[in-house]
């Protein structure tokens, strides 16, 4: 068996490698590294906190099964998705040992090296779990057990690891028809911990989106809205706004293909609605209704005061054979080309200059940020810029 090596992660690791860049580096990171996090985008699921005893499965259910960012590059290595315990559609089988999985990722381990998912993996193995030797085929079993213990421990709740990060506030992001049950369990245990939702409308403003009839009559149960057209439409989602900034909620967020915009008149709004209900709508009335609607939402948003985030230039499930076997968000988005501009032109002549906006716009084309992104933050006051946002 090979000698285990040890992790060495001194603490200016990101820092410059001259001597006074580094040092300049240091001295602000340390002004700044007490400071409580404030995180107004994520992706955690509110269940995690309702329940105070809730406690993490194991090593492969936490860090493997659930995480894109690391099973698509395994993935992309020739290592199926069932190998790694990723449940199919089917319900066909996949690898179920957390062992087995685990062992899998530890000999791929070698795969992130050099890479952000990399940088952050070790870094969590090491703060997080304590973990000082290096993860590799020959030291798996060793370090699945030590987060395993650790996972064991009173103080690795999902509670606890939140006052123990020193998280200020961390918001979600659900969709525009959920309950927000768990959000309203943490209200009613009294936890001083602050988990605030985002109103995510996706699966009903963008017509194309697979299931959105389905949608559309879960919006219009839970709003108490009747939707039999483009009005009543709208009043749903601005009941539902109310009821997510009611739960404390600040912002909204919404993904598009691109950030095309384009305000179109009621009766030509309902048109495209009304196809859509008969499932008679075509592309260009799919691109047209979401441009339509990302004005409408910077409208309810000047009304609300609901921060904007927009996310556009992901190709969703761009691989379609992983997907009809997967489901979503399997590691199969891919960035595209985005332009501003033109697109976001229509909007920000309307909202751009209205100071009861906040429209924050992040990309994952990182050509445009000094061609075009920041020539517009610098001109719009409503528009700031968020950063690229996968790694």
């Amino acid at each position: 068996m090979s000698k285990k090596k040890k992790v060495f992660l001194p603490k200016d690791r990101y820092f410059g490698p001259t001597g006074g860049r580094k040092k300049m580096a240091l001295i602000l990171y340390q002004k700044i590294a007490g400071l409580p996090l404030v995180c107004p985008h994520g992706h955690v699921d509110p269940r995690l906190f309702a329940d105070p005893d809730y406690r993490f499965g194991n090593p492969a259910e936490l860090l493997i099964v659930p995480d894109h960012y690391i099973f698509r590059m395994l993935y992309s290595q020739g290592v199926a998705l069932e190998d790694l315990g990723i449940p199919r559609r089917d319900g066909g089988p996949v690898e179920s040992d957390p062992r087995q999985i685990w062992q899998r990722f530890a000999e791929h381990f070698y795969l992130f090296r050099a890479t952000p998912t990399g940088l952050w993996l070790v870094n969590e193995l090491h703060d997080v779990f304590d973990v000082n030797t290096k993860l590799t085929g020959d030291s798996a079993q060793d370090i699945y057990d030590q987060v395993a213990a650790k996972l064991a421990q009173d103080d690795f709740t999902p509670r606890a690891l939140f006052e123990r990060f020193n998280i200020e506030v961390l918001c979600t992001t659900d969709a525009a028809t959920d309950p927000l049950v768990h959000h309203q369990a943490i209200r009613a245990s009294g936890w001083s911990g602050r988990i605030r939702p985002t109103f995510r409308p996706d699966a009903v403003v963008n017509i194309d989106t697979v299931g959105w009839s389905d949608n559309i009559a879960a919006l219009s149960e839970i709003s108490g809205v009747t939707i039999d057209g483009y009005g009543a439409f709208i009043q749903a989602l601005e009941n539902r706004r109310a009821f997510f900034k009611s739960m404390g909620a600040t912002a909204t967020d919404h993904a598009a293909l691109t950030p095309y915009t384009a305000e179109l008149s009621p009766q030509a709004a309902d048109a495209i609605f009304q196809r859509a209900l008969r499932g008679e709508a075509s592309a260009a009335d799919a691109a047209q209704f979401t441009g339509h609607m990302l004005m409408e939402m910077a409208r309810m948003s000047v009304e609300d005061g609901l921060v904007m985030q927009l996310h556009p230039g992901s190709r969703r499930d761009h691989n379609h054979s992983l997907f009809e076997r997967f489901g979503r968000d399997m590691g199969g988005d891919i960035p595209q080309a985005t332009e501003y501009t033109h697109n976001l032109r229509p909007l920000l002549n309307k909202y751009g200059v209205d100071p009861r906006l906040t429209l924050v716009l992040f990309t994952l084309d990182e050509t445009t940020y000094s061609r075009e992104l920041a020539p517009l933050a610098g001109h719009y006051p409503a528009l700031r810029l968020g950063p690229p946002w996968w790694f």
